[in-house]
Formats: C-alpha cells, sequence, structure tokens
C-alpha cells in the first residue's frame, strides 16, 4: 500500500522569521495518523535551504502541502481590459461575485422592510449563537444578514485584493474571526508580496508531483471550535504569554484523543514551546482531514480548481 502523508507549512512573518514544515502520515495497520517529522528551516549562512527542503520532501515522500497563503490570483492581475470601474466589470467571476453581494443585501433589506420587528427578533438571536446557515442555499428564502457580515458586504469586492473565496468565508466565519481574532478575511491582505515571492522561489525546488493546497489557521481554529474539540478560551489564550503553553498543552492533548492521532514526546515539546510549529500543525490537519474525506464542499463559484481551499470537517 503507498503512503499516505501531507504535510502543512506556515510562512507567516518577514523573510528572516523561522518556519516549519510540519508532516503527518497515516498508518493502516493502527488505524491511525501520527506526526512524522517537524522540520524547522532557518535563515542561516552555509545552509543550502532549498536542498534542505527538498531532501526533506523527497526523504519522507511527501505528496501534499498545504500552506497559509494564496495559490491563486484575483482577477485584477491577470486583466488586461481597459478597466470600466469594479461596479462595471464585464470579467464573469467578478459580475458574479458582485450579483451575489447584490442579491443578498436586496433580500435583507426586503424582509426587514416587510417585518422590522420580526427581523430584529431573527437577527438578534442570530447574534447571540454561532449561526452557520448557508445564506447561498437557494432553497431558503429567509436570508438574515449579522450586522457585522452585511457591514462587510456593503464595503465591497476588491477584486485586486479578494478572490470569490473570499466571499465564502465571510458568509461561514466573519463574525466569529472579528470575535476570536478581531479581523477578516482577505485574501491578500493576510499575506506580502515578501511570503509570496520566498514561496514563488522555494516551489521552484520542489518535486514536479507534490500538490499544492491552501487554508486559513483561524477557520481550522473555528471548525475545531464548533465540532467542539476545543473551547474559546484555548483561542483566546493560544498566543498569550502566561497562559500560551499550558493552553496548547491542553489543546494537543484534546487532538491526540479526538483525532486518534499520535505524537511522539519530542515533537510534541515542539509544539507547546513553539507557535510558528503548531500553525504549520494546524495546517497539516487540515490536509488530514481532507486526505480522510471530511472536508466542506465548495461552490462552483469559489473557482475551487484553481483556488485549491481546504476547509476541514471534524464533526
Amino acid at each position: 500500500m503507498a503512503t499516505q502523508n501531507i504535510a502543512g507549512m506556515s510562512m507567516k512573518g518577514g523573510r528572516k522569521d523561522k518556519f516549519f514544515f510540519c508532516l503527518l502520515e497515516y498508518f493502516p495497520e493502527h488505524e491511525r495518523w501520527a506526526l512524522k517529522s517537524l522540520l524547522q528551516l532557518k535563515d542561516e549562512s552555509g545552509v543550502d535551504r532549498e536542498d534542505i527542503v527538498r531532501n526533506w520532501i523527497e526523504k519522507f515522500d511527501v505528496q501534499d502541502l498545504v500552506v497559509d497563503f494564496p495559490l491563486s490570483q484575483p482577477a485584477c492581475l491577470t486583466c488586461e481590459l481597459d478597466c470600466p470601474g469594479i461596479a462595471s466589470c464585464p470579467v464573469p467571476e467578478v459580475k458574479e461575485i458582485n450579483e451575489l453581494i447584490t442579491e443578498l443585501i436586496v433580500e435583507d433589506q426586503r424582509l426587514n422592510a416587510e417585518n422590522p420587528k420580526k427581523y430584529e427578533q431573527k437577527r438578534n438571536a442570530d447574534d447571540e449563537v454561532d449561526f452557520t446557515r448557508d445564506i447561498f442555499h437557494k432553497e431558503s428564502h429567509e436570508h438574515i444578514l449579522s450586522r457585522s457580515f452585511k457591514r462587510r458586504l456593503k464595503k465591497g469586492y476588491l477584486p485586486y485584493w479578494n478572490r470569490p473565496i473570499d466571499l465564502w468565508v465571510w458568509n461561514f466565519y466573519y463574525d466569529q474571526l472579528l470575535d476570536l481574532f478581531n479581523s477578516s478575511y482577505d485574501s491578500f491582505g493576510n499575506t506580502s508580496l515578501m511570503v509570496q515571492s520566498r514561496f514563488s522561489y522555494l516551489k521552484r525546488h520542489f518535486p514536479k508531483n507534490l500538490e499544492l493546497y491552501e487554508s486559513f489557521g483561524p477557520v481550522i481554529f473555528i471548525e475545531l471550535l464548533r465540532a467542539g474539540v476545543l473551547q474559546k478560551r484555548h483561542i483566546q489564550n493560544f498566543n498569550d504569554i502566561e497562559l500560551g503553553m499550558e493552553t496548547r498543552v491542553d489543546l494537543i492533548q484534546k487532538l491526540e484523543q479526538t483525532l486518534n492521532l499520535f505524537i511522539y514526546d519530542h515533537d510534541f515539546e515542539v509544539l507547546i514551546k513553539n507557535p510558528h510549529a503548531f500553525d504549520s500543525f494546524l495546517l497539516a490537519l487540515a490536509g488530514m482531514q481532507a486526505k480522510s474525506g471530511k472536508r466542506r464542499g465548495m461552490p462552483k463559484w469559489t473557482k475551487p480548481e484553481k483556488t485549491l481551499f481546504l476547509v476541514p470537517n471534524f464533526s
């Protein structure tokens, strides 16, 4: 039987920041996954980093790699039209997203106008719970928008900054991203040109058959929270100077138990002490769930064949 494995690599930070590759491998005889290797890549003189990366990928026969920055480009980057402006943009993907946003806002306004009292009661109830209803599901005719999500939609879709996947992420995660991380998701607002250029260079040294995917750490955290694998305090205390290590110990132990995952003691210590290593571990977990057939489906308008965005399902 061929080896089944997947790696995660978070490249948060600037050029001189250290980052990790995290490899998870499936052992069918035990019916469980294990953290097989953590590779720390440092910017040190006298070290050929590209050879280190390629040798590591070939040594462990890494088949799939999940990263935390965009693998596809926004529409404006490759467009050669005389730009008529976003509102009049004829590019199909931009036009479709603008139409979706307009439909959502218009329908929300209609519901508010028809019965303001009922609308406000339902929206207040939605704001108090983990609201994950799919507003794009055409069989539903009551698309109540949360206050924060509606404000985001009214800011508009920027095809030089956003991709179609952004709207999908806003729908399912915007409120909790704001609440738990005080941030949103914008494809090119969560990375930098330096990181993209660095990865573009590193990628030239990858084997040609290596499959690449992308994911987003905060979304993975939210999926773990929704599945009851972790609690809100785990996220709130994750990067706390005093509580961070204790929180990561508790979180990793819960992941081992819930996901039938094995982690060697020396790797356990690295994940506890180094949040950057844990970021790569999260991405590998997203890939692990996808390999196991446990991932969220994406509608066609998100361009899943280009974006390759993984959202794990831990339920």
